[in-house]
């Protein structure tokens, strides 16, 4: 399954960055590279399901290659080597990203995933990727629910 998207890993778990151009996937791809993550593909993934798990990968004309609007193509530069897909990020407007969301799921291929919506340039987006993705792997607790019980 071919999708326009990114993707990055870090440690062998993968996220796939969904959003039309312009929303930010690349430029929250360069932020991610520099902070200790993975390319996998950008601008567009391949899916391919395996044993009841997702792995996106670079179709081969674009391996290893970013785009980085105002400079151009880069690379090759180095790619995780076959990551599974655990978190999918649906990049939007800022306006559109709820303060306190319910859990979301994205499908395909017969595999549903935890996805959440980012606004991809918010200076803490990486920040809210990286927290995201540890919640989705149960690294850290996600208390759904806790402001609206009265939290601080």
């Amino acid at each position: 399954m071919l999708l326009h998207a990114s993707s990055v890993a870090r440690d062998g778990d993968a996220v796939l960055l969904l959003g039309p151009s312009g929303s930010g996937k690349s430029d929250l791809v360069l932020r991610l590279l520099h902070s200790g993550w993975s390319l996998v593909a950008d601008d567009q993934v391949e899916l391919r399901a395996e044993a009841g798990d997702l792995r996106p990968e670079a179709p081969a004309p674009i391996a290893g290659l970013l785009e980085v609007r105002g400079l151009g193509l880069f690379g090759p530069l180095p790619r995780a080597a076959a990551p599974i897909l655990r978190l999918v990020a649906r990049l939007l407007p800022r306006a559109e990203i709820p303060r306190l969301p319910e859990p979301e799921t994205w499908s395909a291929e017969g595999v549903s995933l935890p996805a959440i919506r980012l606004h991809a340039f918010d200076a803490s987006a990486p920040a809210k990727l990286a927290l995201a993705l540890d919640a989705a792997l149960g690294r850290i607790a996600q208390p759904a629910g806790a402001f609206a019980k009265g939290m601080p």
